[in-house]
């Protein structure tokens, strides 16, 4: 594995269907095959406006001024993307529900005739946080960033819809949820051990 890294991924749309909404914003957080942080960036993406929907402006509080003034054309977001990741390494998209935003990435990378620079594969945080639930013997009642978020006790109320923000975030819940399954010992597999050398001695 130590030739990963993951890209924790979020974007924003201006809705969820790829052939009608553009990207609004994208972030990025870089990780090494052991979640240990290399980079991070986030972008707003100059979006058309007959292709956000009210809506989804509303979720994410997109401003058609801001983004005039501070968003990137996307061909320009593709190209400082596959510039922040790292060299020579299998970058495995990484996320929430991370199948959407790369269906999006995908089709933005082939509209601009930009080689596409991820993994085929993908790391998602609900597959996880359904497994932990499995194991922990608790009902889940959504597969959402939030819900997962919330049992991990990283947050109450709300979630805002801030690429960066989810991002992190995600990042944060899949650390936890990892530490969750990671193998413990059973009482009796400590009492099988071998005592060491001296361990115990009454002389």
């Amino acid at each position: 594995m130590t030739e990963f890294a993951f890209a924790w991924l979020d974007c924003e749309f201006g809705g969820l269907d790829p052939d009608l909404h553009d990207i609004t914003e994208v972030a990025i957080i870089v990780t090494d095959y052991r979640l240990a942080e290399l980079g991070a960036r986030e972008w707003k993406v100059r979006a058309r406006p007959e292709r956000i929907s009210a809506e989804a402006a509303e979720l994410q509080g997109y401003d058609a001024a801001v983004w005039a003034a501070e968003a990137l054309p996307v061909r320009q977001v593709l190209a400082e993307i596959t510039e922040l990741l790292p060299k020579g390494a299998k970058v495995v998209p990484a996320g929430q529900n991370v199948r959407m935003d790369v269906l999006f990435l995908e089709r933005a990378f082939r509209a601009c005739a930009t080689p596409y620079p991820f993994d085929y594969h993908v790391i998602d945080l609900a597959t996880l946080y359904y497994a932990w639930s499995l194991v922990a013997g608790e009902t889940v009642q959504a597969l959402s960033l939030r819900q997962a978020a919330t049992a991990a006790g990283l947050v109450s109320g709300p979630v805002a819809h801030r690429a960066l923000a989810d991002a992190r975030l995600t990042l944060e819940a899949f650390r936890h949820y990892v530490g969750r399954l990671a193998p413990r010992r059973s009482p009796e597999d400590a009492l099988a051990e071998p005592t060491p050398a001296g361990v115990g001695s009454t002389r």
